[in-house]
């Protein structure tokens, strides 16, 4: 009998007392629709947090399979960890903050991905700190979302929010610590391996603005530079920053700042 779960959820945390018990409510709010609960891994990657993030995720410990608190390299080293660690035949990044969108995500979820496509994909609703819906990423950022996508759509920036990725434990590479645009490669690097890319018809998740990425702007667009220069050669990369550039200003003149 197979007993692979169909999905590990990772959450990665430090520090996280102020938002990780939003994750938390939300994947057990979502858990509660689920009929069988063996299809679902819950693994959260601490990296040795000071604060009471350990002790809030222990009160919800019917509900995670396993929690390790150790040093780690950063973000990326934590998510290499947690995808080491991962049983289920699908990975999903929620890491603290983010949520899952709606209590009836997880029962609709699970059954898409009996398609076995090897990329899932969607859409993402922005919040702020307080839990205040900004938009869905689709609408508040330059980056709107087709029914098909591929890897080649990334030549302008990141076009699906991380944390409404859902892929294939067997195509997915570990992170590249060095990197704070690392999560634009992996999610490359996973399309470029996928067989099959389907878009999943509902909003996955509330993702929390702010995270690394924004707190050293300037090095991630230094970083995101090498990604796509990586994958698309420099002077299409050169050309291509042109256009976010441009991009950006018109898209911040009609509608506001995004990052």
């Amino acid at each position: 009998m197979d007993n692979q779960p169909r999905l590990t959820i990772i959450t990665v945390t430090y520090n996280a007392e102020r938002f990780v018990e939003r994750t938390l409510k939300s994947v057990r709010a979502a858990m509660e629709a689920v009929e069988n609960p063996a299809l679902v891994e819950y693994l959260i990657v601490d990296g040795e947090s000071k604060d009471g993030t350990i002790e809030i995720c222990e009160r919800y410990s019917d509900l995670i399979s396993r929690i390790i608190s150790e040093k780690d390299k950063g973000i990326y080293d934590a998510m290499n960890k947690g995808i080491a660690l991962a049983r289920g035949k699908y990975l999903w990044f929620l890491n603290a903050g983010d949520e899952i969108y709606a209590p009836n995500v997880m029962k609709n979820l699970l059954g898409i991905l009996e398609s076995g496509a090897d990329v899932h994909y969607s859409d993402a609703m922005m919040v702020d700190e307080s839990g205040a819906e900004q938009g869905l990423r689709s609408q508040f950022t330059p980056h709107s979302l087709s029914e098909n996508i591929s890897w080649k759509d990334f030549n302008l920036g990141m076009k699906i929010c991380h944390q409404a990725f859902i892929a294939k434990k067997d195509i997915a590479p570990f992170y590249d610590i060095t990197n704070l645009s690392a999560d634009i490669d992996w999610e490359i690097n996973c399309l470029k391996r996928a067989g099959s890319i389907r878009l999943i018809p509902f909003v996955l998740c509330r993702y929390l603005l702010g995270g690394t990425s924004v707190k050293k702007h300037r090095r991630s667009l230094a970083d995101r530079f090498k990604v796509l220069k990586k994958h698309f050669g420099l002077l299409p990369t050169m050309i291509s920053h042109l256009k976010i550039v441009w991009r950006g200003i018109l898209f911040a003149a009609q509608r506001g700042k995004y990052w």
